[in-house]
């Protein structure tokens, strides 16, 4: 299936991509661009921005849509990685840094301790940067969601991903009512946290099982949805379905803002999690707890 012009990335700066790949490689540090393939990895690494991925980088889940590797045996958790990743906020100078993983279901907490670590790293180096935290569903662990959540990151995001009827098919080994339940106890449980989800288009749903999931998460009491565009990685992975149009991307974000009442949706088909991150600076301030 044939990419439409609208999903076109412009070119990206080169010299400064360079800067912050040498730096991630420097301090020999993983991140979720360059791993899963983001087609945004031009725009972000310009800004001088970037989604770390800790305890890469393989994944212990093998999810058909994504291009991080496939790894289960058990390994060691590397305790220098949150001082190198705080390090690399500080040289970054970033003001707002998201911090994500691979499954790690080869642990006890699901790798909840090494979140709170780079968490306390950020904190001590970078003092005014704000923390988002793209989380696992720890396999329902709540001891290790409440440890994370005991780091008080401003923002928690934990992707729900796809509609219910395709979790077989694309996201085997999650389930969507957990994922739906660790939203709404962070919510609970953290109110001054700022919760976040995000879903793909393209694996075969209908617009409508968009809007349902769109409606789920509110109920949970979700803050800010990101939807986007699935971007098959290669011939081993789950095909393009249907490309959404930029018209119904926006109809997304009318509907989930205006209807549904999210501070936030940001929806478009280059939308990634993380992208444009940095924007709840803006709703904290607008929208303060």
């Amino acid at each position: 299936m044939l990419k439409p012009d609208w999903l076109r990335v412009k070119a990206p700066q080169r010299e400064r991509i360079g800067e912050v790949a040498d730096l991630l490689q420097d301090l020999k540090l993983n991140t979720v661009c360059q791993e899963a393939s983001c087609p945004n990895i031009g725009e972000c690494f310009a800004g001088g921005t970037a989604t770390f991925l800790i305890m890469g980088p393989g994944c212990t889940r093998a999810c058909p849509y994504c291009d991080i590797d496939f790894d289960k045996s058990v390994r060691e958790i590397d305790p220098s990685e949150p001082e190198r990743l705080g390090e690399a906020v500080a040289r970054l100078g970033l003001s707002h840094v998201v911090i994500t993983s691979v499954n790690r279901d080869d642990l006890v907490d699901g790798g909840a301790s090494q979140f709170v670590a780079c968490m306390a790293q950020v904190r001590q180096r970078s003092p005014l940067t704000t923390i988002e935290l793209l989380i696992p569903d720890f396999c329902g662990n709540w001891d290790a969601l409440a440890a994370v959540m005991e780091g008080a990151p401003e923002v928690l995001n934990h992707n729900i991903e796809t509609v219910p009827r395709l979790y077989k098919k694309a996201r085997p080994q999650g389930i969507y009512e957990r994922s739906l339940e660790l939203l709404q106890r962070v919510r609970q449980g953290w109110p001054r946290t700022y919760t976040k989800s995000g879903l793909m288009t393209g694996l075969g749903e209908s617009d409508a099982e968009v809007l349902a999931v769109m409606a789920d998460l509110r109920r949970h009491q979700v803050d800010i949805v990101t939807i986007g565009q699935y971007l098959s990685p290669g011939p081993k992975h789950l095909p393009v379905d249907r490309f959404v149009t930029p018209e119904q991307f926006a109809t997304f974000k009318q509907h989930g803002e205006q209807e549904l009442g999210f501070l936030q949706v940001v929806s478009s088909p280059l939308t990634r999690s993380s992208y444009h991150a940095g924007e709840v600076q803006r709703l904290m301030r607008e929208y303060p707890r």
